[in-house]
């Protein structure tokens, strides 16, 4: 069944194992980032169409519950295949609708595929816990329950990876989910829904609901939504966890990031200065694990030499050009903020060694915007503070070690944070005092695999329990205690 309908070319919302259109005639354009042309139009449903997702969701757990885990399993066995099986088509979809290079687009849904791999271990994730006389005659067993319907709001730039964050394992822990993906990036979430349909999911269990504020707010108001996972900006994050964790709802919120590499003196400048530019550049700066300042410690001008260099032989391009890593930003009103941002960091008395406005001025279609580098930027300006989610770099210079864990501990955001060194009393100490939840040594994005929990600290993060590991599982059920006397 095609995602679209071609009559009119506007996305239906999927609901109760149906495809039906929204209440709403109002659409938005989703544009390919590279060329302007437009792919499809979302609707930005309502508040009813939430209800009857809602709804639909919790009819369905009141039998969803009680499948056998192993045959959720089963279910999962047969999405990952269909995922597998679909990989190239959905790399592609991921580079029509984000714009990020078809590399990147692969390695994404690769990602995803790890976590549906993952969450297919539901019978051993969802065991107890028991002991035996823990006092005389007496056992004690602790088992595992699904919460009920959980609602998912998720961003523009992984629109493969971290929906699968989230409904697979909620799913296999027997909840239900109400998915409401970035209107940015809508087309390759209808498609995840109807190959999990493919896979065998019963109606209801999964529903998507397309559209923008009141789909969210739908879905954080329910009093039938148990729980809320969430990925996005900082304020948004905050307001996400406010509100839904103001209605009893439990919450993780996965917000923005300022992540800082740290480059010692003794680094391999190469291979330093090639994992930065990934990292920055990728997906246009499009990541919440990107590479935004880079800390040189000591006189180490010559990292910042080979950087430029390396940063002025960069293709920029449609993703679908193997050559290519810089790709287009997702929209043009987000790039007339990071031009904004460029011009804040020109003022605050930066020095702009690199000015990604030139190629913008070059490439006519799409959103373009080149590698910028900044270099002599101090903790207090702007530009070091803010995640501005663009291929924009901060270099800050440090003449210590000392010194660069400091600028990380004054961040208000701890996802990530990365030191290039072969100094193994350095990487001790940055292990044990870098203020962030993941770190990389000599690695240029220290994301985590499925099977642990992304961990961001500070701003990067509210709530309790992160995605993905034993805090996933942890997040989508709640226990149940039962103790137990046998000589009664």
């Amino acid at each position: 069944m095609t995602v679209i309908n071609k009559d009119t070319a506007v996305l239906k919302n999927y609901i109760n194992g149906e495809w039906v259109a929204a209440i709403s005639t109002e659409t938005l354009d989703v544009p390919n980032p590279a060329t302007g042309e437009v792919l499809a139009n979302v609707p930005i449903s309502t508040k009813e169409d939430v209800d009857q997702a809602v709804s639909a969701a919790n009819e369905a757990f009141k039998t969803w519950k009680n499948v056998p885990v192993p045959k959720r399993a089963r279910i999962l066995y047969k999405y990952h295949y269909l995922l597998t099986e679909n990989h190239e088509k959905l790399a592609k979809l991921v580079v029509q609708e984000n714009g990020k290079a078809y590399k990147e687009a692969y390695g994404e849904v690769q990602r995803g595929i790890e976590c549906v791999e993952f969450a297919a271990g539901t019978p051993t994730l969802m065991m107890g816990e028991t002991l035996s006389n823990i006092a005389e005659n007496i056992d004690s067993e602790m088992f595992r329950y699904p919460l009920g319907v959980i609602g998912g709001i998720t961003p523009f730039n992984f629109p493969m990876m971290v929906p699968l964050w989230m409904f697979p394992l909620a799913i296999a822990c027997g909840n239900t989910f109400v998915l409401k993906p970035s209107e940015r990036t809508p087309m390759l979430a209808s498609e995840l829904v109807e190959l999990f349909s493919q896979a065998g999911a019963p109606k209801g269990v999964l529903n998507i609901v397309h559209g923008a504020h009141d789909v969210v707010n739908g879905l954080l108001d329910h009093e039938d939504v148990k729980a809320i996972s969430f990925v996005g900006s900082q304020p948004v994050a905050k307001y996400v966890y406010e509100r839904a964790a103001a209605k009893g709802k439990r919450v993780q919120a996965l917000s923005g990031a300022k992540n800082h590499h740290i480059v010692m003196p003794d680094a391999d400048i190469d291979k330093a200065v090639s994992h930065v530019i990934s990292s920055a550049y990728g997906s246009a700066g499009q990541r919440c694990m990107a590479c935004s300042a880079v800390v040189v410690v000591g006189d180490n001008d010559k990292f910042v030499k080979v950087l430029k260099q390396k940063a002025d032989e960069l293709i920029i391009g449609s993703g679908l050009d193997d050559e290519v890593l810089l790709t287009p930003i997702i929209r043009d009103s987000h790039r007339v903020k990071v031009l904004n941002y460029i011009k804040t960091g020109l003022e605050e008395g930066a020095s702009l060694i690199r000015d990604g406005r030139k190629e913008m001025d070059e490439i006519q279609e799409g959103t373009f915007l080149g590698p910028t580098i900044f270099d002599y930027v101090t903790p207090e300006m702007t530009i070091a503070k803010d995640e501005i989610f663009a291929p924009v770099l901060s270099l800050l210079r440090a003449n210590d070690l000392d010194e660069g864990l400091e600028f990380i501990r004054k961040s208000r955001y701890g996802n990530g944070a990365t030191i290039y060194t072969k100094d193994a009393k350095a990487v001790r100490q940055f292990r044990e005092e870098a203020d962030a939840g993941m770190l990389g040594i000599n690695v240029g994005v220290p994301a985590t695999m499925a099977f642990f929990p992304f961990s961001g600290w500070k701003d990067s993060f509210y709530g309790d329990l992160h995605v993905n590991g034993k805090d996933g599982v942890n997040f989508f059920t709640r226990k149940k205690m039962i103790t137990s006397r046998f000589d009664y």
